[in-house]
């Protein structure tokens, strides 16, 4: 119960910021209404850069995605201010050398000095520790879980997948959190059909879904349960149970 409580200030720091965007827009509102500003500012700030922005603001609250905050901020301001200074080259030119950078920033900044490291490629094995922090990139990543103690970790996945079986697994009494964070790429994990699973994956272009269906018979642990995190950009993930 104690985890489960320290993660209350988290939460009402995105509350604070969506809260401080909105008096903002608001602001904004106001005065255009009285034409106090002398630019349409509606056209940047209702688009696609903003969006990633102000997502990437929410991901800063919370420490598990604090680095892919970090990529989005950088890449929706990259491209809000090409789009508001009217750079007078191409923009698009730009899109992989600003995504590989980006890519190259999450992967430093996800960086852990706990739990398990697969290497870049396609992987297969056992992982028996508390804690993951699992990387495919062009490649795939097929992994059991045995954990008896399972605290949750970090999975990213760009231009791969990773698949984790985690039936054999119990979870760490109170919340354990697993960021995940998929850029044209996606995840699989299966987990017994007792575990509590909660979703707070923001998607872009993608999704992350629950699939499993769970028996009315089956018991399910409330004082348990697995929260995952992160961020989806051009790719998927689901979770599913046998």
């Amino acid at each position: 119960m104690e985890r489960i409580e320290n993660d209350r200030p988290q939460g009402n720091n995105a509350r604070l910021v969506i809260g401080v965007v909105f008096l903002a827009l608001g602001a904004l509102l106001f005065a255009d209404r009285f034409n106090i500003i002398p630019f349409a500012w509606n056209k940047y700030i209702f688009t696609w850069q903003s969006l990633l922005v102000f997502l990437g603001l929410i991901s800063l609250t919370k420490k598990e995605s604090r680095a892919t905050g970090i990529v989005l901020i950088a890449i929706g301001g990259f491209f809000l201010v090409a789009k508001i200074f009217h750079y007078p080259f191409g923009i698009r030119h730009f899109f992989w050398p600003i995504a590989f950078v980006g890519v190259g920033l999450l992967l430093i900044l996800h960086r852990s000095g706990r739990g398990h490291h697969s290497k870049i490629g396609s992987t297969k094995g056992v992982i028996d520790m508390d804690f993951i922090d699992d990387v495919a990139i062009f490649g795939g990543s097929e992994q059991k879980v045995t954990s008896k103690n399972f605290r949750g970790g970090k999975v990213s996945n760009i231009f791969g997948g990773s698949t984790f079986d985690m039936m054999e697994a119990e979870l760490a009494p109170g919340q354990n959190v697993l960021d995940v964070f998929c850029l044209f790429g996606g995840s699989k994990i299966i987990v017994p059909a007792g575990w509590r699973v909660k979703i707070e994956i923001i998607s872009i272009f993608g999704g992350y879904n629950d699939k499993r269906r769970v028996s009315p018979t089956v018991a399910t642990d409330n004082s348990r349960e697995l929260v995952l995190r992160g961020v989806v950009i051009f790719g998927g993930g689901e979770i599913k149970g046998y």
